[in-house]
């Protein structure tokens, strides 16, 4: 998505350990996971500006990461079907020159349809949901899942891109300037 805006740029990934069992507001935790991932990675860059997020859904007051296993995925899929969730994103942006940073975080929500064992054990076998929050992928064939959404679909995705263009306009980037 960074690509498409014409923004380059090196992928560094954080091994900032994500702990989704934090006592916080979902909101919150989005915000502290981002801004945990962004400060691990500025401290290997000098000057640089850093964009760092983490996305999770929100079931009712249970939080969805990612499944890891067929098992978990199963188990998460079955309690989407034919529910609404939120799908929340924290970001973080650090300029490692200067030290201004923010972090934000968005909601969408997500209205699933009713799916079948049958349609929830056919994708798992596609092995696409084990790495992604709520074990579906939107913008893949994890779509079939969803019936509607209200928000920011880049969101859902992983990325909003609108609220972290406006943000990286702060720090000197103009995204219709590079």
């Amino acid at each position: 998505m960074l690509t498409q805006i014409g923004l380059e740029f090196e992928v560094d990934p954080s091994s900032f350990e994500e702990d989704m069992t934090l006592d916080m507001e979902p909101n919150e935790l989005a915000k502290f996971l981002s801004l945990g991932k962004a400060k691990e990675v500025a401290g290997r860059h000098k000057d640089a500006i850093i964009i760092a997020a983490d996305t999770f859904c929100v079931l009712g007051k249970e939080i969805l990461g990612k499944p890891h296993t067929k098992e978990n995925a199963k188990i998460m899929l079955q309690k989407l079907s034919g529910k609404v969730h939120l799908v929340i994103t924290g970001f973080t942006i650090i300029d490692t020159e200067s030290g201004k940073q923010v972090s934000k975080s968005v909601e969408s929500k997500v209205f699933f349809a009713d799916a079948s064992e049958k349609d929830i054990d056919d994708y798992i076998a596609l092995g696409e949901p084990l790495e992604k929050a709520g074990a579906y992928a939107m913008q893949h064939r994890g779509g079939i899942f969803v019936e509607k959404i209200e928000g920011d679909y880049f969101n859902i995705v992983g990325l909003p891109m609108l609220p972290i263009i406006r943000e990286l306009k702060n720090f000197g980037v103009n995204i219709l300037k590079l």
